[in-house]
């Protein structure tokens, strides 16, 4: 076990390196000057225009400035914010747990809907639960998430005046109202991954209660329970454990729209924000740090296949 933890992490140095030269290159692509946007009124001046590139590095070939920026981050220094002037991880750091209540709500609400559902549908295939269930994954599926944040706001916020409309509350600040400024939100990202998990949970469930083990089981005598939930379902956990991790890491990157119905303050309003100011270093070290949490997730999810399934650990 110790041996394969320790090729995995092997595994992601290279991982992190080939993608810190993706997102350093495919960051060049972006249209406009940031010395022009930074520069303002001065933008005329080409002796301002001058300083403001020297002091970014612009002015250095682009394997300079890859290498300058890529010895910051290995000590754990994303850089500056070119427009709010703040260390870009003291940003993350600040924005990060925002978008991880919010992913980690969503994902509460998508397996408790969608794992149940799934387990229930392939149980009673072909009868009137199963459709039903699949109605409600469908429609989970299908619904823009825009429509259905604007939907609840209406709902709970303008006709009912339970929840609060938008806004951001802390949990260490206030438990109750953090969860009513999030709960909606939570909501509408949980409820479009709830149909995927879903479907994946029930043709999972499917493929394992056709198998022979379970055959066997059920010849000797054990109950339908017994026989779902031991023996089905935890073989039928694996490609929905990759399902989750994948869809834990799409939330943490910052549910953009949501986070801007809502005016979330994560990692999906800052990402935006420093797209349209040109300003590289936040771009930069939010992607950088959405790759990492990726790759840690794969980590997790490999972890969990073997608490999952003991015979994984000697293969």
């Amino acid at each position: 076990m110790g041996i394969w933890l320790l090729r995995r992490l092997g595994q992601i140095i290279p991982t992190l390196l080939i993608l810190s030269v993706l997102i350093f290159g495919l960051q060049q692509l972006m249209p406009g000057d940031p010395a022009l946007i930074l520069a303002g009124e001065e933008r005329g001046d080409p002796q301002v225009l001058a300083e403001i590139r020297a002091e970014l590095l612009l002015d250095r070939p682009l394997w300079q400035q890859y290498l300058a920026w890529l010895g910051r981050v290995l000590t754990g220094d994303f850089g500056f914010s070119w427009r709010i002037r703040m260390p870009v991880a003291q940003l993350i750091l600040e924005k990060l747990p925002v978008t991880l209540q919010l992913a980690l709500m969503a994902f509460v609400i998508a397996v408790l809907i969608g794992v149940p559902l799934g387990i229930v549908s392939a149980v009673w295939k072909d009868r009137p639960v199963d459709w039903a269930a699949n109605g409600v994954a469908l429609a989970g599926i299908s619904t823009p998430n825009f429509w259905l944040g604007i939907m609840l706001i209406l709902l709970f916020s303008v006709q009912l005046g339970w929840l609060p409309p938008s806004g951001y509350v802390s949990l260490f600040e206030d438990p109750w109202q953090s969860l009513a400024t999030t709960i909606m939100p939570a909501f509408v990202l949980g409820n479009s991954i709830a149909g995927v998990l879903m479907r994946h949970t029930r043709a999972a469930m499917l493929t394992a209660l056709s198998q022979d083990y379970v055959r066997t089981a059920r010849a000797k005598g054990l109950t339908e329970r017994m026989v779902v939930v031991k023996h089905a379902l935890r073989n039928a956990l694996i490609p929905v454990v990759t399902l989750g991790t994948i869809e834990l890491g799409r939330l943490l990157a910052g549910a953009v729209l949501t986070e801007q119905i809502f005016t979330i303050p994560g990692f999906g309003k800052l990402i935006v924000d420093a797209v349209f100011n040109r300003d590289y270093p936040v771009v930069q070290g939010v992607v950088m740090a959405t790759a990492l949490i990726f790759v840690l997730l794969s980590l997790l999810a490999d972890l969990l296949y073997m608490a999952i399934n003991p015979r994984l650990r000697s293969a």
